[in-house]
């Protein structure tokens, strides 16, 4: 982990009016553009902006979260107190701020994780994501290639893990690949090195490779004891082409704390398909499934996500879109948030 300065001196023309404190400008989305991928052209932080983002170019929005080729789309600008404007006509600025990140070598090039608040200080969370290893996962048939559980639950937990460290988490990563940082790619390669925390082998035989997790999980609880700790373990799900899931979410039955977590993430998960998707049901669950040998045998409270059918066209949609993925781990930190704040849960209104 190292630690680097970061001057950010803005150049442009500021165009539009103001959206609330924040300014905008109007860029054109050009063929294979993202929302994720155009706020990282234009130097904006996608964590920091991508609901922003959607709520200023809400109507000229696909499905309520892709972009149209060729039209205009307003990129918020957060103002902070001290950044400089520099006008590229009369050549004149005043100040400009410095702003201090970090960067973990384990999400890539280019990943800062600037601090966003300290909502989750002193909390611990260890996230997992499926399979990986000699085990790839649920496996499927995309154009002339093959796509793997494996390396999109990974995309996400990364992304998950920067948005939790935003907020002042403490996290784990317990699956780890050491040269897949977060990708913007929609075909992301499959390759079998990803080792254990920190640098275990991850075992062929299947009860092994979960109880090397469980023993993992079991030793840092007992080195963290006394604080606010949770597991989220990531998957992708595999059943017929035809079967589109939205996400749910596991837990044990036992537990209120991983009910309370698992409930808060689901909740979370419904209030933004009712605002982003009104005219779709949303049709994720929550529930025990104690029978799961990682629910059944970790000892810190948590919540078991499925995020969709690798196998089926609409759900591939979810996982393959980067932005998707990067939606995918704001929701749930978000509802992680909510369950350490101890915010109510309650019906959707």
């Amino acid at each position: 982990m190292k630690i680097k300065d970061f001057i950010f001196g803005i150049v442009l023309f500021m165009t539009g009016a103001s959206h609330g404190q924040d300014s905008y400008i109007a860029v054109t989305a050009e063929k294979g553009d993202g929302i994720y991928s155009l706020l990282r052209k234009q130097g904006v932080d996608p964590s920091e902006t991508f609901n922003d983002f959607i709520a200023l170019n809400f109507d000229n929005l696909r499905d309520s979260l892709h972009l149209y080729e060729g039209r205009d789309y307003k990129i918020p600008l957060v103002k902070p107190d001290s950044v400089t404007i520099v006008d590229s006509l009369q050549k004149k600025s005043t100040e400009i701020k410095k702003i201090e990140g970090k960067e973990y070598s384990i999400f890539g090039e280019g990943q800062t994780v600037f601090l966003k608040s300290e909502k989750l200080k002193g909390a611990v969370y260890y996230l997992i994501s499926g399979h990986g290893g000699p085990d790839p996962g649920a496996m499927a048939n995309y154009g002339k290639g093959k796509i793997a559980e494996d390396e999109y639950a990974y995309d996400i937990t990364l992304r998950l893990a920067k948005e939790l460290l935003s907020h002042g988490a403490t996290v784990y990563i317990i699956i780890r690949d050491l040269n897949d940082g977060i990708r913007d790619e929609r075909i992301l390669n499959i390759d079998h090195d990803e080792v254990a925390y920190p640098d275990k082998v991850i075992p062929l035989n299947h009860l092994a490779r979960l109880k090397q997790r469980v023993d993992i999980v079991n030793d840092l609880h007992r080195k963290h004891s006394g604080q606010f700790q949770r597991l989220i373990v990531t998957h992708v799900d595999s059943r017929s082409k035809g079967q589109n899931i939205d996400a749910f979410f596991y837990h044990h039955e036992q537990s209120k704390n991983g009910k309370k977590l698992a409930e808060s993430i689901h909740q979370t998960f419904q209030k933004k398909y009712k605002k982003y998707q009104p005219n779709r049901t949303y049709e994720g669950t929550f529930s025990d499934r104690t029978g799961l040998y990682l629910v059944r045998n970790t000892h810190p409270a948590m919540a078991y996500i499925e995020i969709g059918n690798i196998k089926n066209q609409k759900d591939q949609r979810r996982i393959l879109e980067p932005d998707n993925r990067q939606a995918l781990a704001k929701w749930i930190s978000e509802g992680v948030i909510l369950d350490y704040e101890g915010g109510e849960i309650g019906p959707i209104r």
